[in-house]
């Protein structure tokens, strides 16, 4: 670990230069608000620290204690501060200009929650439509939203943590999309969320789009775990992981998985949860599961998992195609015909997909205590997409156990979450996890794993 121990200042890059004096001033340590410093901070940290290898959030936030960072305000505008950042984000002693661009993208977007969405009135998110109307609120102040532009947005997801073959097949299936001027939008960190836009960016290139979008889309409570790549042209900062959910089937136009682990079934089973209202039925949504041959028996251990649990009717929104890029490319972009003729049809938005119904379930936060946790119902005799809303949230307590350094102390403090259900979820959940463990899609590879939960037969 190694830090740039100068004070460096940085001039705006990308859409934000201008603050209030107010905005300045809640943005400094020691304000009346020093959480939203804090929340600064710790994002403007990950950004700092893209080439980490850990995922571990708390360790990061350790390692780089004495990080600073100050918004000095000028007669011309703002500039940032820094001083003992990471010195991999800097050439020649100067931030990379990616990394600089995504800097102010995070002072944007915590700026923006804080002083336009958190004290609007007018958003209730105490209801559905409030709540979408947030997330539509800041991709569109992020400028994500993009208007009478083709569905051309391809949203990939996958495992920060996978071995090197895995990435080069997300890379390949990036580079193919990208020869047929189709735009990535991942979760922003390493891996697999890395690889397709790598590839997408040599596919543009050699068809000449010169204006590639690269989207991620994160939130305060995983940043510092998947620290955005560089390639990331638009960074957006949502304020939870369901608005960040939320963000990816709304501003997306089809999905494509790649091998993951607790993190990428928590956004399979979101997905799937919606698609299997009654109200959605007849949206079109590409989702294909994909990954190399050696990824073969993960999709299958996947598919058992949600025929088990959701049945039949959960697998049909989905395929599976193993170890064939070219035809991965050929089915998203003819699904993406699907939703633009459908989105015409319909007079929907090409860029937001406002007619898509998400119950509350699926959007309210779920704040993953031990409490909360032994509370959810993990049980068949209940509507499927109430199964899946509560599927996701144990998804997201074990990400949070894993990598949040809220959950980590958590589990420090009160011991492993007590997940509670039918026995046969229970068993079938038990050897999905194991097989991720065995497989060190829970971890970094080179760490051991101890489980943040225990299963328990209701």
């Amino acid at each position: 670990m190694t830090k740039n121990t100068e004070i460096t200042r940085l001039t705006p890059h990308g859409h934000m230069d201008i603050l209030s004096q107010l905005e300045v001033s809640q943005l400094k340590r020691g304000s009346v608000d020093d959480g939203l410093y804090e929340t600064f901070r710790r994002c403007a940290l990950a950004v700092l620290n893209a080439d980490s290898l850990t995922d571990d959030a708390r360790e990061v936030l350790e390692q780089y204690h004495d990080f600073e960072i100050r918004v000095v305000q000028q007669e011309r505008g703002i500039k940032l501060e820094i001083k003992n950042a990471p010195e991999s984000a800097f050439v020649d002693g100067r931030v990379m200009t990616g990394i600089q661009e995504q800097l102010f993208a995070v002072l944007r977007d915590v700026s923006y929650v804080k002083n336009k969405i958190a004290s609007n009135t007018i958003l209730d998110t105490g209801t559905s439509e409030g709540i979408t109307n947030v997330v539509f609120h800041i991709l569109r102040n992020a400028r994500v939203l993009i208007p009478e532009t083709e569905p051309n947005l391809v949203v990939c997801w996958g495992g920060h943590s996978i071995e090197r073959l895995e990435y080069d097949y997300c890379k390949e299936v990036g580079y193919q999309l990208g020869l047929r001027g189709l735009n990535i939008c991942t979760g922003c960190g390493p891996g697999a969320m890395k690889a397709p836009m790598k590839g997408a960016a040599i596919g543009h290139n050699k068809q000449r789009v010169r204006e590639g979008r690269y989207v991620g889309l994160t939130e305060p409570g995983i940043i510092a775990a998947e620290s955005p790549n560089p390639i990331v042209n638009e960074l957006v900062i949502l304020p939870d992981i369901e608005k960040r959910l939320e963000a990816f089937v709304r501003a997306g136009h089809g999905i494509v998985v790649f091998p993951g682990g607790v993190g990428t079934a928590e956004e399979i089973l979101f997905l799937l949860g919606i698609l299997l209202n009654p109200k959605n039925h007849l949206i079109p949504f590409p989702l294909i599961l994909t990954g190399p041959a050696s990824a073969r028996e993960y999709f299958s251990q996947i598919d058992d998992f949600i025929k088990l649990t959701l049945g039949r009717a959960a697998q049909e929104y989905y395929s599976i195609i193993i170890d064939d890029p070219v035809k991965v490319a050929h089915e998203i972009a003819a699904g993406l015909e699907s939703v633009r003729n459908f989105r015409r049809e319909h007079s929907d938005a090409y860029y937001f997909n406002w007619i898509l119904n998400i119950n509350h379930e699926f959007q309210k936060p779920f704040d993953p205590s031990h409490e909360n946790v032994e509370s959810l119902v993990i049980r068949r005799d209940q509507p499927l997409h109430s199964l899946a809303a509560d599927l996701r949230r144990v998804f997201s307590a074990i990400v949070a156990g894993n990598v949040k350094a809220e959950g980590i102390q958590r589990i420090e403090q009160y011991g492993p979450f007590k997940i509670c259900g039918e026995a046969e979820i229970m068993q079938a959940l038990d050897a999905l996890l194991h097989s991720f463990v065995e497989q060190a899609r829970m971890k970094v590879p080179g760490k051991t794993y101890t489980p943040c939960y225990y299963l328990h037969n209701q």
